[in-house]
């Protein structure tokens, strides 16, 4: 599904510091990209490769400047985690950014959540419906990723893509490697949903070189059939 032959797209990543916008940053540099790093605190940017632009902006409290980055780019990507505690900004921030992207014609790309994902064994459950799935700690990170997939139901002349992760986000090897699906978790050969960050930084640059944002909202995992086979 990799695409690496280089081009000069410039690609701005908000949220560029935190797990999976890390991933993204480093994937869209190794296929060429013009790579600009967001993030409110600027130091924490400077483990990123000397090629990545670095640019320091609150999007909460400096909206304006927003739109005006994204009109200099070919497309955008959200990579925004709050940090514990303040969960319930997500839904601000993304719309910033819906906004932004409206304003300026720029497609977006934003890493959702798995909340709103339904169960792989036909219950009709989502991954936050269902009963005693969720640990009580992220509760408030899913519920936030709930009313930010909401938000894109208001946004129909905007070019965008939401890819939630699976239920489990991980640290692990890229393998370039995994299944995409639509509104149901993508199981492995064991039944859990799972999939690196790496691989899910890999998933959102495929997404993004096909150039395709139509309003979708999408999903990617691990599924093993070698091992599968074998089990």
């Amino acid at each position: 599904m990799t695409n690496t032959a280089p081009h000069n797209r410039k690609i701005v990543v908000f949220g560029a510091t935190g797990d999976v916008g890390r991933e993204v940053v480093s994937e869209a540099v190794l296929r060429g990209y013009q790579v600009t790093a967001i993030a409110r605190d600027i130091a924490k940017l400077s483990a990123l490769p000397d090629i990545v632009a670095r640019q320091s902006i609150d999007i909460l409290a400096n909206p304006e400047i927003v739109a005006e980055v994204l009109a200099d780019h070919d497309v955008a990507v959200s990579s925004l985690r709050p940090a514990t505690g303040q969960e319930t900004l997500l839904p601000e921030m993304t719309k910033v950014l819906l906004d932004a992207a409206r304003q300026s014609k720029t497609p977006i790309f934003v890493t959702g959540g798995a909340a709103t994902l339904k169960l792989a064994d036909g219950s009709g459950h989502t991954v936050l419906s269902a009963p005693d799935f969720l640990p009580g700690s992220v509760r408030p990170i899913a519920e936030a990723c709930e009313q930010v997939d909401r938000l894109f139901d208001q946004y129909d002349d905007v070019r965008w893509t939401c890819l939630r992760p699976p239920a489990m986000l991980i640290p692990g090897e890229k393998t370039r490697n995994y299944v995409r699906g639509t509104d149901t978790l993508v199981t492995d050969h064991d039944g859990v949903a799972r999939i690196s960050f790496a691989d899910f930084g890999v998933a959102m640059v495929d997404l993004v070189d096909a150039n395709d944002s139509a309003q979708q909202r999408l999903t990617v995992g691990y599924q093993n059939k070698a091992k599968a086979a074998a089990a």
